[in-house]
């Protein structure tokens, strides 16, 4: 079979870069184009080293005269970006998105959560948000493939099934996810140079971080009660990984165990979820570096609640490998490709 041929956009930050290494290893990609805007010129291997043994082309500045020559385009650039490059899409072209620009379903929502109009609004209802392991079936009917941010991956990927198995009460869920710090871009040295970042542990985003709004959209589609969460991320001192810690109220005559037996019968067949042995304590250490998400339910001290662990890398599953995931199911490459 011969190889697709795909352009990176946004190569250089830290999901970019992720990508770039799990493509070069891709049996069916070829990567054809890299490109970047204060990094044109440059060599992707100078953000980093382990790339040097592979031929790869320069960084080069978009234009949509690159199109012509690819069939799918990557884009991990600032919130905005795709949505300028989608514009310049043909029929043949797929467009995977691991920015924001195609997560929200209401223009007026992309407004409100991310402080900017949309500028290709014509485009939303032809694009889908996709987590493969609860909506991988609609992916053939689009070509502008929106991937989950890395908090909402965490968070929802556990809740799901529990929403629609109407297993938990909805007034009262709280979320509080700890993310390594490359969640924040390259940008993070900058922004916290103040605040310690390396031996220091901070909240922020409290009550309205940006993500509230795709949990609350998918979470939406599961159930027609009214439901309420509270979420707050921290950026901890480690490089890269999400560890998500929720508390739930159980329905009347739900116990741990019926939780536990849902989610186990749920994912059973998902090769990158993985339910463990109940009450297992979880540590980001045990997914780095991989697709996986690992999904720890435990006992409260209160016989109806319960408090749910799950942890990612947030640029594998949480980003890069997520986008691969998408891709592999788009295009009916066995899932794993590009993965192990």
């Amino acid at each position: 079979m011969p190889k697709l041929n795909a352009l990176v956009a946004g190569s250089t930050g830290y999901i970019g870069v992720q990508l770039i290494k799990l493509l070069v290893k891709h049996k069916y990609i070829n990567i054809k184009y890299l490109c970047g805007n204060s990094s044109v010129g440059k060599h992707v291997k100078f953000y980093d080293k382990s790339l040097s043994k592979y031929k790869l082309p320069k960084i080069l500045k978009f234009n949509k005269k690159l199109l012509k020559d690819v069939h799918i385009v990557f884009t991990a650039l600032p919130n905005g970006e795709a949505q300028d490059i989608s514009k310049h899409l043909s029929k043949n072209h797929t467009l995977i998105d691991l920015a924001a620009d195609f997560r929200l379903e209401k223009a007026s929502d992309y407004l409100k959560w991310y402080k900017q109009k949309h500028r290709a609004t014509n485009l939303i209802k032809k694009s889908i948000y996709l987590l493969p392991e609860i909506n991988r079936k609609e992916i053939k009917k689009y070509n502008i493939i929106s991937c989950p941010g890395c908090y909402p991956t965490s968070i929802l990927l556990p809740l799901f099934p529990l929403f629609k198995k109407n297993l938990i009460k909805l007034n009262n869920i709280i979320i509080d996810s700890k993310s390594g710090y490359s969640g924040a871009g390259r940008g993070v040295h900058k922004k916290y140079k103040d605040k310690n970042l390396y031996e220091s542990l901070s909240a922020y985003g409290v009550g309205y971080h940006r993500h509230n709004s795709e949990i609350d959209q998918m979470l939406r589609k599961f159930t027609k009660k009214k439901f309420e969460f509270s979420f707050t991320p921290h950026l901890s001192p480690m490089f890269r990984g999400i560890l998500s810690t929720i508390y739930v109220d159980l329905e009347n005559n739900i116990s741990q165990a019926k939780v536990l037996k849902t989610l186990t019968s749920f994912y059973q067949n998902e090769s990158f979820v993985k339910i463990l042995k109940p009450n297992s304590l979880l540590s980001t250490n045990e997914v780095i570096n991989t697709n996986n998400c690992y999904i720890s339910v435990c006992k409260s001290k209160y016989s109806n609640k319960i408090i749910i662990l799950s942890t990612i890398d947030n640029l594998i599953k949480g980003g890069a490998g997520q986008a691969v995931q998408n891709l592999n199911n788009k295009f009916n490459f066995p899932e794993k490709t590009g993965l192990k």
